[in-house]
């Protein structure tokens, strides 16, 4: 039991609120925190403007003290009184981007107020310094992420509502690839660099996997996402079958309302996710990683043969990686789009007691729960091995990566799936995690299958 559940706050009623509020109405400091809610990097984010709001106004109260990482689970996020702090971290997650918009407000919008708020890291009380005292920006940092692991997203602006229908989305989506290319390219060039870097100490439990795929004389292939590929079915408002995509066919369909510029670079460059780069980068480090026999491949890139002679790690979800579908083929978890690619859910073939029949998230909510899959199975001529890593949204398949390299949590699977000779049977794992502005959080194993 956590030691702050022995006395749980009840949350405190509009009333109560509309109170504290008026008899903070003149304190200088609140008026400070009024003005920085207001301010651009928070208008379009209620739970960061909660979370400071609160804060903020149990310190002026006195009640500094009483602030803790439970209490702010309860009356900031609707955690229930006994909810454990230990294995839901939403307010870890929540304080860090907290943190950066405070940076971001005051470096911005906020940049002639006299004094500025701040939250020191490890803790939740905010303190007022004067503007000449307070850390610039740029250091509003947390500890560096190991290498090993897929590094955290840099804070994004928190998605706005989406409106009725999918344009605001897909042409949201399309600024922001546009926008990132060069980014992706730099990271591939990154990304090459870290080749001939020293390897990082063998990930366990997971060695056998990686020894299964990466060891052995066969050539292994890694395969991100085709982010380009996902925005023109989004566009045209239905799935496109791994068939059409190794046609090439889909490259005509119809783009309603989308430029001849913009429709050009959706068919034509490799736009990739950047989790898929960072998951690919982590890959690359581990100990047995053969820079001879082990190659990134664009999804456009790659053919049918590939795949019967070779190991592969295919990333996303058949929506922006048509070749997870010949994983798929005898699997029982299986992602499907919806209609009108209005979002995706698991389907469940063959569940066991206590699981669903199916498993969806609500894809459009800047905090929701999200569902993933790891599955180790066969390849086309069962002489090599696939690894399917996917998600029902970008951090699903981030969860899904940071289960494999960190994964003590599925070391009792990957335990049930060892042979006596040291290799793996094939094994599928649905999992089940948080998705906070795209970044996957309390990822745990809720269903698994061993063939």
């Amino acid at each position: 039991m956590d030691r702050f559940t022995a006395l749980p706050h009840k949350p405190k009623t509009p009333l109560q609120q509309e109170t504290r509020a008026s008899l903070l109405q003149d304190d200088p400091q609140w008026e400070l925190a009024q003005r920085v809610v207001a301010g651009p990097h928070f208008a379009r984010s209620p739970l960061l403007s909660k979370f400071l709001l609160f804060v903020v106004a149990e310190t002026l109260e006195g009640r500094a003290g009483e602030i803790t990482e439970h209490q702010i689970g309860v009356q900031v996020f609707d955690r229930p009184a006994d909810y454990r702090t230990l294995e839901d971290n939403i307010v870890r997650n929540y304080a860090r981007q907290l943190r950066k918009r405070l940076a971001e407000h005051f470096a911005d919008e906020g940049n002639s107020e006299p004094v500025r708020i701040d939250i020191p890291v490890g803790g939740y009380v905010p303190v007022f310094l004067p503007a000449a005292e307070a850390r610039p920006a740029d250091e509003e940092r947390e500890a560096p992420v190991p290498v090993s692991k897929p590094a955290e997203p840099a804070a994004a602006a928190e998605p706005l509502a989406a409106p009725a229908g999918s344009k605001w989305r897909i042409w949201t989506a399309i600024a922001l690839l546009s926008a990132a290319y060069s980014a992706v390219l730099v990271a591939l060039t990154w990304y090459a660099a870290t080749r001939a870097q020293t390897s990082q100490q063998p990930v366990e439990p997971a060695q056998p996997l990686w020894t299964a795929l990466f060891s052995g004389p066969a050539n292994s292939y890694i395969v991100p996402s085709d982010a380009g590929f996902n925005l023109l079915e989004d566009l045209a408002h239905r799935p496109v079958p791994l068939a059409e995509y190794i046609a090439g066919s889909y490259q005509g369909m119809s783009l309603g309302g989308v430029d001849v510029h913009s429709a050009s670079d959706l068919r034509s460059q490799q736009l990739v996710p950047f989790v898929d780069l960072q998951i690919a980068s982590a890959l690359a480090h581990l100990k047995e990683d053969n820079p001879q026999r082990v190659f990134i491949r664009f999804p456009r890139d790659l053919r049918l043969d590939d795949l019967k002679s070779a190991n592969a790690v295919i990333i996303g979800s058949v929506g922006s990686n048509p070749w997870a579908a010949i994983a798929e083929t005898n699997a029982n978890f299986r992602i499907v789009d919806r209609p009108g690619m209005e979002g995706a859910e698991i389907i469940n073939m063959k569940p066991q007691p206590g699981e669903a029949t199916s498993y969806a998230s609500h894809w459009n909510e800047p905090a929701h729960e999200t569902f993933a899959l790891i599955a180790f199975l066969p390849n086309l001529s069962g002489n090599g091995h696939l690894l399917v890593l996917e998600g029902l949204d970008v951090a699903g398949t981030q969860a899904a990566a940071e289960m494999l390299l960190h994964a003590s949590a599925i070391a009792p699977i990957l335990k049930r799936a060892a042979r006596p000779d040291g290799s793996l049977r094939y094994f599928e794992v649905l999992l089940r995690s948080t998705s906070i502005e795209s970044n996957a959080t309390g990822t745990q194993v809720i269903a698994s299958r061993i063939y």
